[in-house]
């Protein structure tokens, strides 16, 4: 049968995968950085008209 001092061992652990870092022009982070708040701004207003609370449901 298999070994049972090696069925249940921890996995060792792995190491992180570094992230990819991407440069852009002042432009292109200004018009993202529009876009997000163009995008809060809009989500705001779509919750402005959401009702409140539940005590004024039928």
């Amino acid at each position: 049968m298999t070994d049972a001092s090696n069925t249940f061992k921890k996995a060792p652990k792995r190491k992180p995968a570094k992230g990819k870092s991407v440069s852009v022009s002042p432009e292109m982070r200004q018009a993202y950085a529009d876009l997000i708040r163009e995008r809060a701004e809009k989500q705001e207003v779509y919750g402005r008209h959401l009702p409140q609370d539940e005590s004024r449901r039928r």
